[in-house]
């Protein structure tokens, strides 16, 4: 397996193993998929020719489970403080989680959600480091119980959910590397939470990775609040918006506010290595006539020192 695995989130219209294909013909290392539409609340069963299909396309590029990495349901809220709503949320995460395990897929990236008190000022920038508010820490302790009733309910699986970082617009929990600590640490199976880092979500929620120094203290400060150990994905997208925007804005590599320490410092970090770095830009074409998801993945290579795999 290369040390660094560039791949994309990629479509999955037309089947499930179609997105394995498009990431093979674009000479990717891996991909991420939804595993149904991802704005819908109710879903058909997965089917056992799906399953199979899936299995032969992953086989036909030579890959493994580790080489895909699933994202959930955007309608997800583990954080609602209403119980009707919050149940419907943790139904359909369960059906996520059973959906990742028929195929395979060993993780499912979840952003954490929102707590739905009282928002921050629009202008006022995330308070990176201190203690969550009582809303937030309400917000979390929410998330932990429905993880835990996620695990009872699945006894025995292995798919592991994933905690996103977020820029923590409006009350979304997760800009603050304290709020996933706090959630895996309240929860009763921490072995089956994982973390997801955004680059694009960790410069708009504030953290400062403009030079090499500044990114590496932010990779550090992760390593000590959650361990490095624990991200089983990275999502490596450009920002639009400039730091502590709270803009969640993806922009293809090279052309937002990231800036090259920040891609070098994720691509390189030895706890990183063989985990899957998935875009999640733009799917047109560049002005040279190329997928985007090419030219983004030649420029991630670059900064990171490798070839491609295949």
């Amino acid at each position: 397996m290369p040390s660094v695995l560039i791949g994309s989130h990629c479509s999955i219209a037309g089947g499930l193993h179609l997105a394995i294909e498009e990431a093979v013909r674009l000479g990717l290392d891996c991909v991420q998929v939804f595993t149904k539409n991802q704005r819908q609340w109710a879903s058909k069963p997965l089917q056992q020719g799906e399953i199979e299909t899936w299995s032969k396309a992953l086989a036909a590029a030579g890959w493994d489970g580790s080489r895909v990495v699933s994202h959930n349901s955007y309608l997800v809220n583990l954080a609602n403080p209403d119980a009707s709503a919050r149940a419907r949320s943790i139904a359909l995460q369960r059906d996520e989680t059973e959906r990742c395990e028929a195929l395979g897929i060993p993780v499912c990236v979840m952003h954490p959600g929102a707590h739905l008190g009282a928002p921050r000022k629009p202008r006022e920038p995330n308070r990176l480091g201190e203690p969550p508010s009582a809303d937030e820490f309400d917000g979390l302790r929410r998330i932990a119980a429905s993880l835990d009733e996620l695990h009872r309910q699945l006894k025995g699986f292995r798919t592991i959910t994933l905690l996103e970082t977020t820029v923590g617009s409006g009350t979304n929990l997760g800009y603050d590397f304290g709020h996933l600590r706090i959630i895996r640490e309240l929860v009763k199976s921490p072995e089956r939470v994982g973390f997801c880092i955004d680059t694009c979500h960790i410069v708009a929620a504030g953290h400062d990775c403009s030079t090499p120094s500044r990114a590496k203290a932010v990779l550090e400060r992760f390593d000590e609040e959650c361990g490095l150990e624990h991200v089983h994905a990275v999502h490596v997208n450009d920002s639009i918006g400039a730091c502590g925007s709270r803009l969640d804005r993806h922009e293809h590599i090279g052309q937002g506010t990231c800036g090259e320490a920040c891609f070098r410092a994720v691509l390189r970090h030895p706890k990183l290595l063989g985990r899957p770095m998935i875009l999640e830009t733009a799917k047109d074409v560049a002005p040279g006539g190329e997928p985007w998801d090419i030219v983004n993945a030649r420029a991630l290579r670059r900064l990171a020192g490798v070839r491609a795999a295949r």
